[in-house]
């Protein structure tokens, strides 16, 4: 597998090619956010090796298919991947895992291996975070651009009600990100109780 020139068409591809509208799942959230946060993950659980590789080739391919269209993002990013990485050495069998692991961030997430139910947390790490608030409102501004308009009493609760549904898959992102996701709840809830009752 060569890993390296994999991750660089990835990276030249999300780099290059998504939509300008896109501001949560823009480069930053596959380089900064989703590949650091499931490296983290993969130590804290032991993965290494061929998995590890696969696991990171995965993180970087998990949302290109944004760069076609936003709904059915994962299968697209599936496509993508299965049509590039043979050109990279990786096999028939690694491309099942791989394509596996894409399609376990799509929601409602229902990962089966642990590392579908790794790179599944990664890609929700930041409801953990101290800067989820800040990404929530790229993530509140993308879907503006795409016609999802609502009142800030609409947006906390549809927030809080992700978060009271979301649950991490593995002990490492449990043990990392829960504390953290409780505080950003009760955060919601309290900007939810200063919005303006008519707004929403």
């Amino acid at each position: 597998m060569d890993f390296e020139h994999a991750r660089h068409y990835a990276i030249e591809r999300l780099t290059h090619e998504l939509a300008s509208e896109l501001t949560y799942h823009s480069i930053w959230h596959t380089r900064d956010d989703v590949v650091p946060s499931v490296e983290l993950l993969a130590r804290h659980s032991d993965v290494t090796g061929d998995d590890l590789v696969l696991l990171r080739t995965a993180a970087y391919y998990h949302d290109i298919g944004f760069i076609e269209r936003r709904d059915e993002h994962e299968a697209i990013g599936v496509r993508i991947a299965a049509a590039t990485l043979p050109d990279y050495g990786y096999t028939s069998d690694e491309l099942q895992i791989i394509s596996g692991i894409i399609m376990s961030t799509r929601l409602p997430q229902s990962p089966h291996t642990l590392l579908e139910q790794l790179l599944a947390d990664a890609d929700l790490d930041v409801l953990g975070r101290t800067d989820f608030l800040q990404r929530n409102q790229a993530l509140r501004a993308e879907l503006a651009c795409y016609g999802t308009i609502v009142s800030d009493a609409t947006w906390y609760r549809s927030q809080i009600q992700f978060l009271n549904q979301h649950h991490y898959c593995t002990t490492a992102a449990t043990e990392l990100r829960h504390a953290g996701k409780q505080h950003n709840l009760a955060t919601l809830q309290k900007l939810l109780g200063e919005a303006h009752p008519s707004a929403g």
